[in-house]
């Protein structure tokens, strides 16, 4: 895949790679749902076309922030698994989910979601953790 930035600002870059409309969806569902599969993963409840999950997929691939591996029971079966540097967007999505729960709420009946009032610090920690401890069952 080429990889094309419109500037060396490190925002910009950032915004290149996971700033469209579902790329953080994606590692969101993967990272606190612990969706792992593409059918997992396409079951959102945004509804993502399985085109435009497989190009996702692939740009979050060549990236370096998710890894394609097979599933231990069924090796036609591929798993994605968030890397490390995938699991360092933890602080990014809580970010935009505390934004979220603060200012959304006027426009759009926004989810609660149990935590999101713990010290941010433990929260981020726990997602890593959580994410981490599932993880270490397929690498």
């Amino acid at each position: 895949m080429k990889k094309e930035f419109r500037s060396g600002c490190p925002i910009s870059s950032t915004l290149d790679v996971i700033g469209d409309k579902w790329s953080l969806l994606i590692i969101r569902d993967m990272l606190l749902k612990h969706k792992k599969t593409f059918k997992e993963i396409s079951n959102s409840d945004e509804k993502i076309a399985p085109s435009i999950l497989s190009a996702r997929l692939r740009l979050l691939e060549s990236y370096k922030l998710i890894f394609k591996t097979k599933v231990p029971e069924n090796k036609k079966e591929n798993i994605y698994l968030l890397t490390q540097k995938g699991i360092s967007l933890t602080p990014i999505i809580i970010e935009f989910s505390l934004w979220g729960n603060d200012h959304m709420r006027e426009f759009n009946k926004i989810d609660d979601i149990e935590g999101l009032d713990s010290d941010k610090s433990s929260i981020i920690r726990s997602v890593q953790d959580s994410y981490n401890s599932m993880a270490i069952n397929f690498r």
